[in-house]
Order: structure tokens, then C-alpha cells, then sequence
């Protein structure tokens, strides 16, 4: 027996509004989250509002964040979950505050990174990226969806951790050729970066390797900052807890006149855009 026109019609609305809700349950991104900090100094300009995303194909020996590197004890979270949350901290920001994604490495979630860092920008907030350029290559789509991700990024934290590729293997897992690659690009389509260093006694404290480093960074535009930071010790109960053999036991952290060193050998002073950040 066919339906009444009315009771037609509000099943009809029924199964619009039923088959709307699917589908926006369908294209709902959500990231992988290991962790949110509202409060950040130090990674990037300003404060900062921190997000962790999970997930790294490095293998650092002094990773001092290596509960990232497994899928679990995460969130599933979509950028407007996160931006409600962030911008209850937007106050303490000032002008030159905002978000920072870090990780483990963000660019291995880029759908969920360009749908959050377009929503931020929306909202008119400074948009930081803490990553190792691990994941870069131009092929697609990868590279595309870089080149979206960068028109609404501000500032990249660039982790530069060897200048040689073996050595660089050795330490991290991963040779070092298209994170160098990445670096280029970023300067060619002129970036701000804010370069770290993470400074290892024995590894990559020595003068050949910091003045080959200093040479590479020399070639580049856009470095606006560089940070030689030393290496510590800080995260190493967190490997414990996992169950993994820290990898530089015994490796103490280095001098102040190691630290000055470096510094010197990089001309640290000479980057000084982001000198008061």
C-alpha cells in the first residue's frame, strides 16, 4: 500500500538527512594523536599549543619521545576536536604564538595535516611543523599534498641531525639524501625554517662534520634560526618502560665549550630572525 504525500515526504527527509550524516562520517579525517600540550616555549615562536601526532620510520638513538613510534594508547582526533581545544589557550599566545604540530612525524599523516592546518588558518593562527623531512619525496602524491600543506604552514622546525648519509644511517636508521632534498625545496619556494641540531659527543660534534653542515646550510635562503641543541639523557626511562635497548649508553652530554664550539662553527649568531621568538 503506497504511503501517504506526507508520510512520504518525511521519510524522504529521513533518509537525506540519514545518507548527509553518513557521509560526513565518511569524510571525517581524523589523526592519530599520541599526546596535547597547551603550553609550548620552546618549539617554535611564542607559546605554543602542542599537538603530538604518532608514528616515526626513524629510529634515533637518542629519541627522547619513542612511545610515538607505536600505534597505541593513541586518539583519533579531526582537526576541529583539536581546534576547540586549542583555542581555549589563544589568549596566552600573543602575537606571535600558535600551533605546533609535532611527533613522531607529522608528514606521514598529510590528509589530516592539511585539513587541520586550513582550518587553523581559517581561524587566523600561526601554524608551526616540528618535523625530520623523513618523509619527503616528489613523487605523488606525497609531493602534492606537501605543496598544499605549505600554503598554510608559517615556520618549519627542521631537524638536521647528520650531514653525512652513512652516518646519518647509522644514527637514525634512515640515510639522509631526500631530507637534504627537502631542505632545498623548502628554501627554494622560500620557507622560514628554524634549523635544530641536537648535539652528540663523538657522533656529530666533530669540526668536519659541523663545518660540512654549515656549508650545506649555507646554500639556503630561508633559514631564519638555527638551535644547536645538546644531547641529554631526559627521555631515557621512557625506552625502559618499553622495553628497548637505549641506543647511546655510556654517551655523556656534551660540554659548554663543545656547545660553543658548534656554535661557532655554524654561525649561529648570524641567524637571528627568530632571535626573539
Amino acid at each position: 500500500m503506497a504511503l501517504p504525500p506526507v508520510l512520504l515526504q518525511t521519510k524522504m527527509i529521513v533518509n537525506v538527512i540519514y545518507k548527509t550524516r553518513q557521509e560526513r562520517k565518511k569524510i571525517m579525517i581524523q589523526g592519530i594523536v599520541h599526546s596535547l600540550e597547551s603550553f609550548g616555549s620552546a618549539d617554535g615562536p611564542g607559546v605554543r599549543y602542542l599537538v603530538f601526532l604518532n608514528g616515526c620510520n626513524l629510529r634515533c638513538k637518542y629519541c627522547h619521545n619513542p612511545d610515538t613510534w607505536a600505534k597505541k594508547d593513541v586518539q583519533l582526533l579531526t582537526a576541529d576536536e583539536i581546534l576547540e581545544k586549542a583555542v581555549r589557550y589563544r589568549n596566552y599566545w600573543g602575537d606571535k604564538g600558535g600551533i605546533t604540530v609535532s611527533g613522531g612525524e607529522p608528514l606521514l599523516q598529510m590528509e589530516f595535516m592539511n585539513d587541520l592546518f586550513a582550518k587553523a588558518k581559517k581561524l587566523k593562527i600561526n601554524t608551526c611543523i616540528d618535523t625530520a623531512g623523513e618523509p619527503f619525496t616528489r613523487e605523488e602524491p606525497f609531493f602534492g599534498q606537501l605543496e598544499q600543506l605549505m600554503t598554510n604552514t608559517d615556520v618549519l622546525l627542521f631537524d638536521l641531525k647528520h650531514i653525512d648519509p652513512e652516518k646519518h644511517k647509522a644514527l637514525t636508521g634512515k640515510t639522509n639524501e631526500n631530507i637534504l632534498d627537502m631542505a632545498r625545496y623548502l628554501s627554494d619556494i622560500n620557507k622560514p625554517i628554524w634549523i635544530r641540531h641536537v648535539l652528540v659527543p663523538g657522533i656529530n660534534s666533530d669540526e668536519e662534520s659541523l663545518t660540512k653542515l654549515h656549508e650545506f646550510i649555507s646554500t639556503l635562503n630561508n633559514v631564519y634560526r638555527i638551535d644547536v641543541l645538546p644531547y641529554h639523557t631526559l627521555g631515557v626511562f621512557k625506552w625502559k618502560e618499553l622495553g628497548i635497548k637505549y641506543g647511546l649508553e655510556g654517551v655523556p652530554t656534551p660540554t659548554k665549550e663543545e656547545v660553543e664550539l658548534a656554535r661557532k662553527i655554524l654561525c649561529v649568531d648570524e641567524y637571528n630572525r627568530y632571535k626573539n621568538a
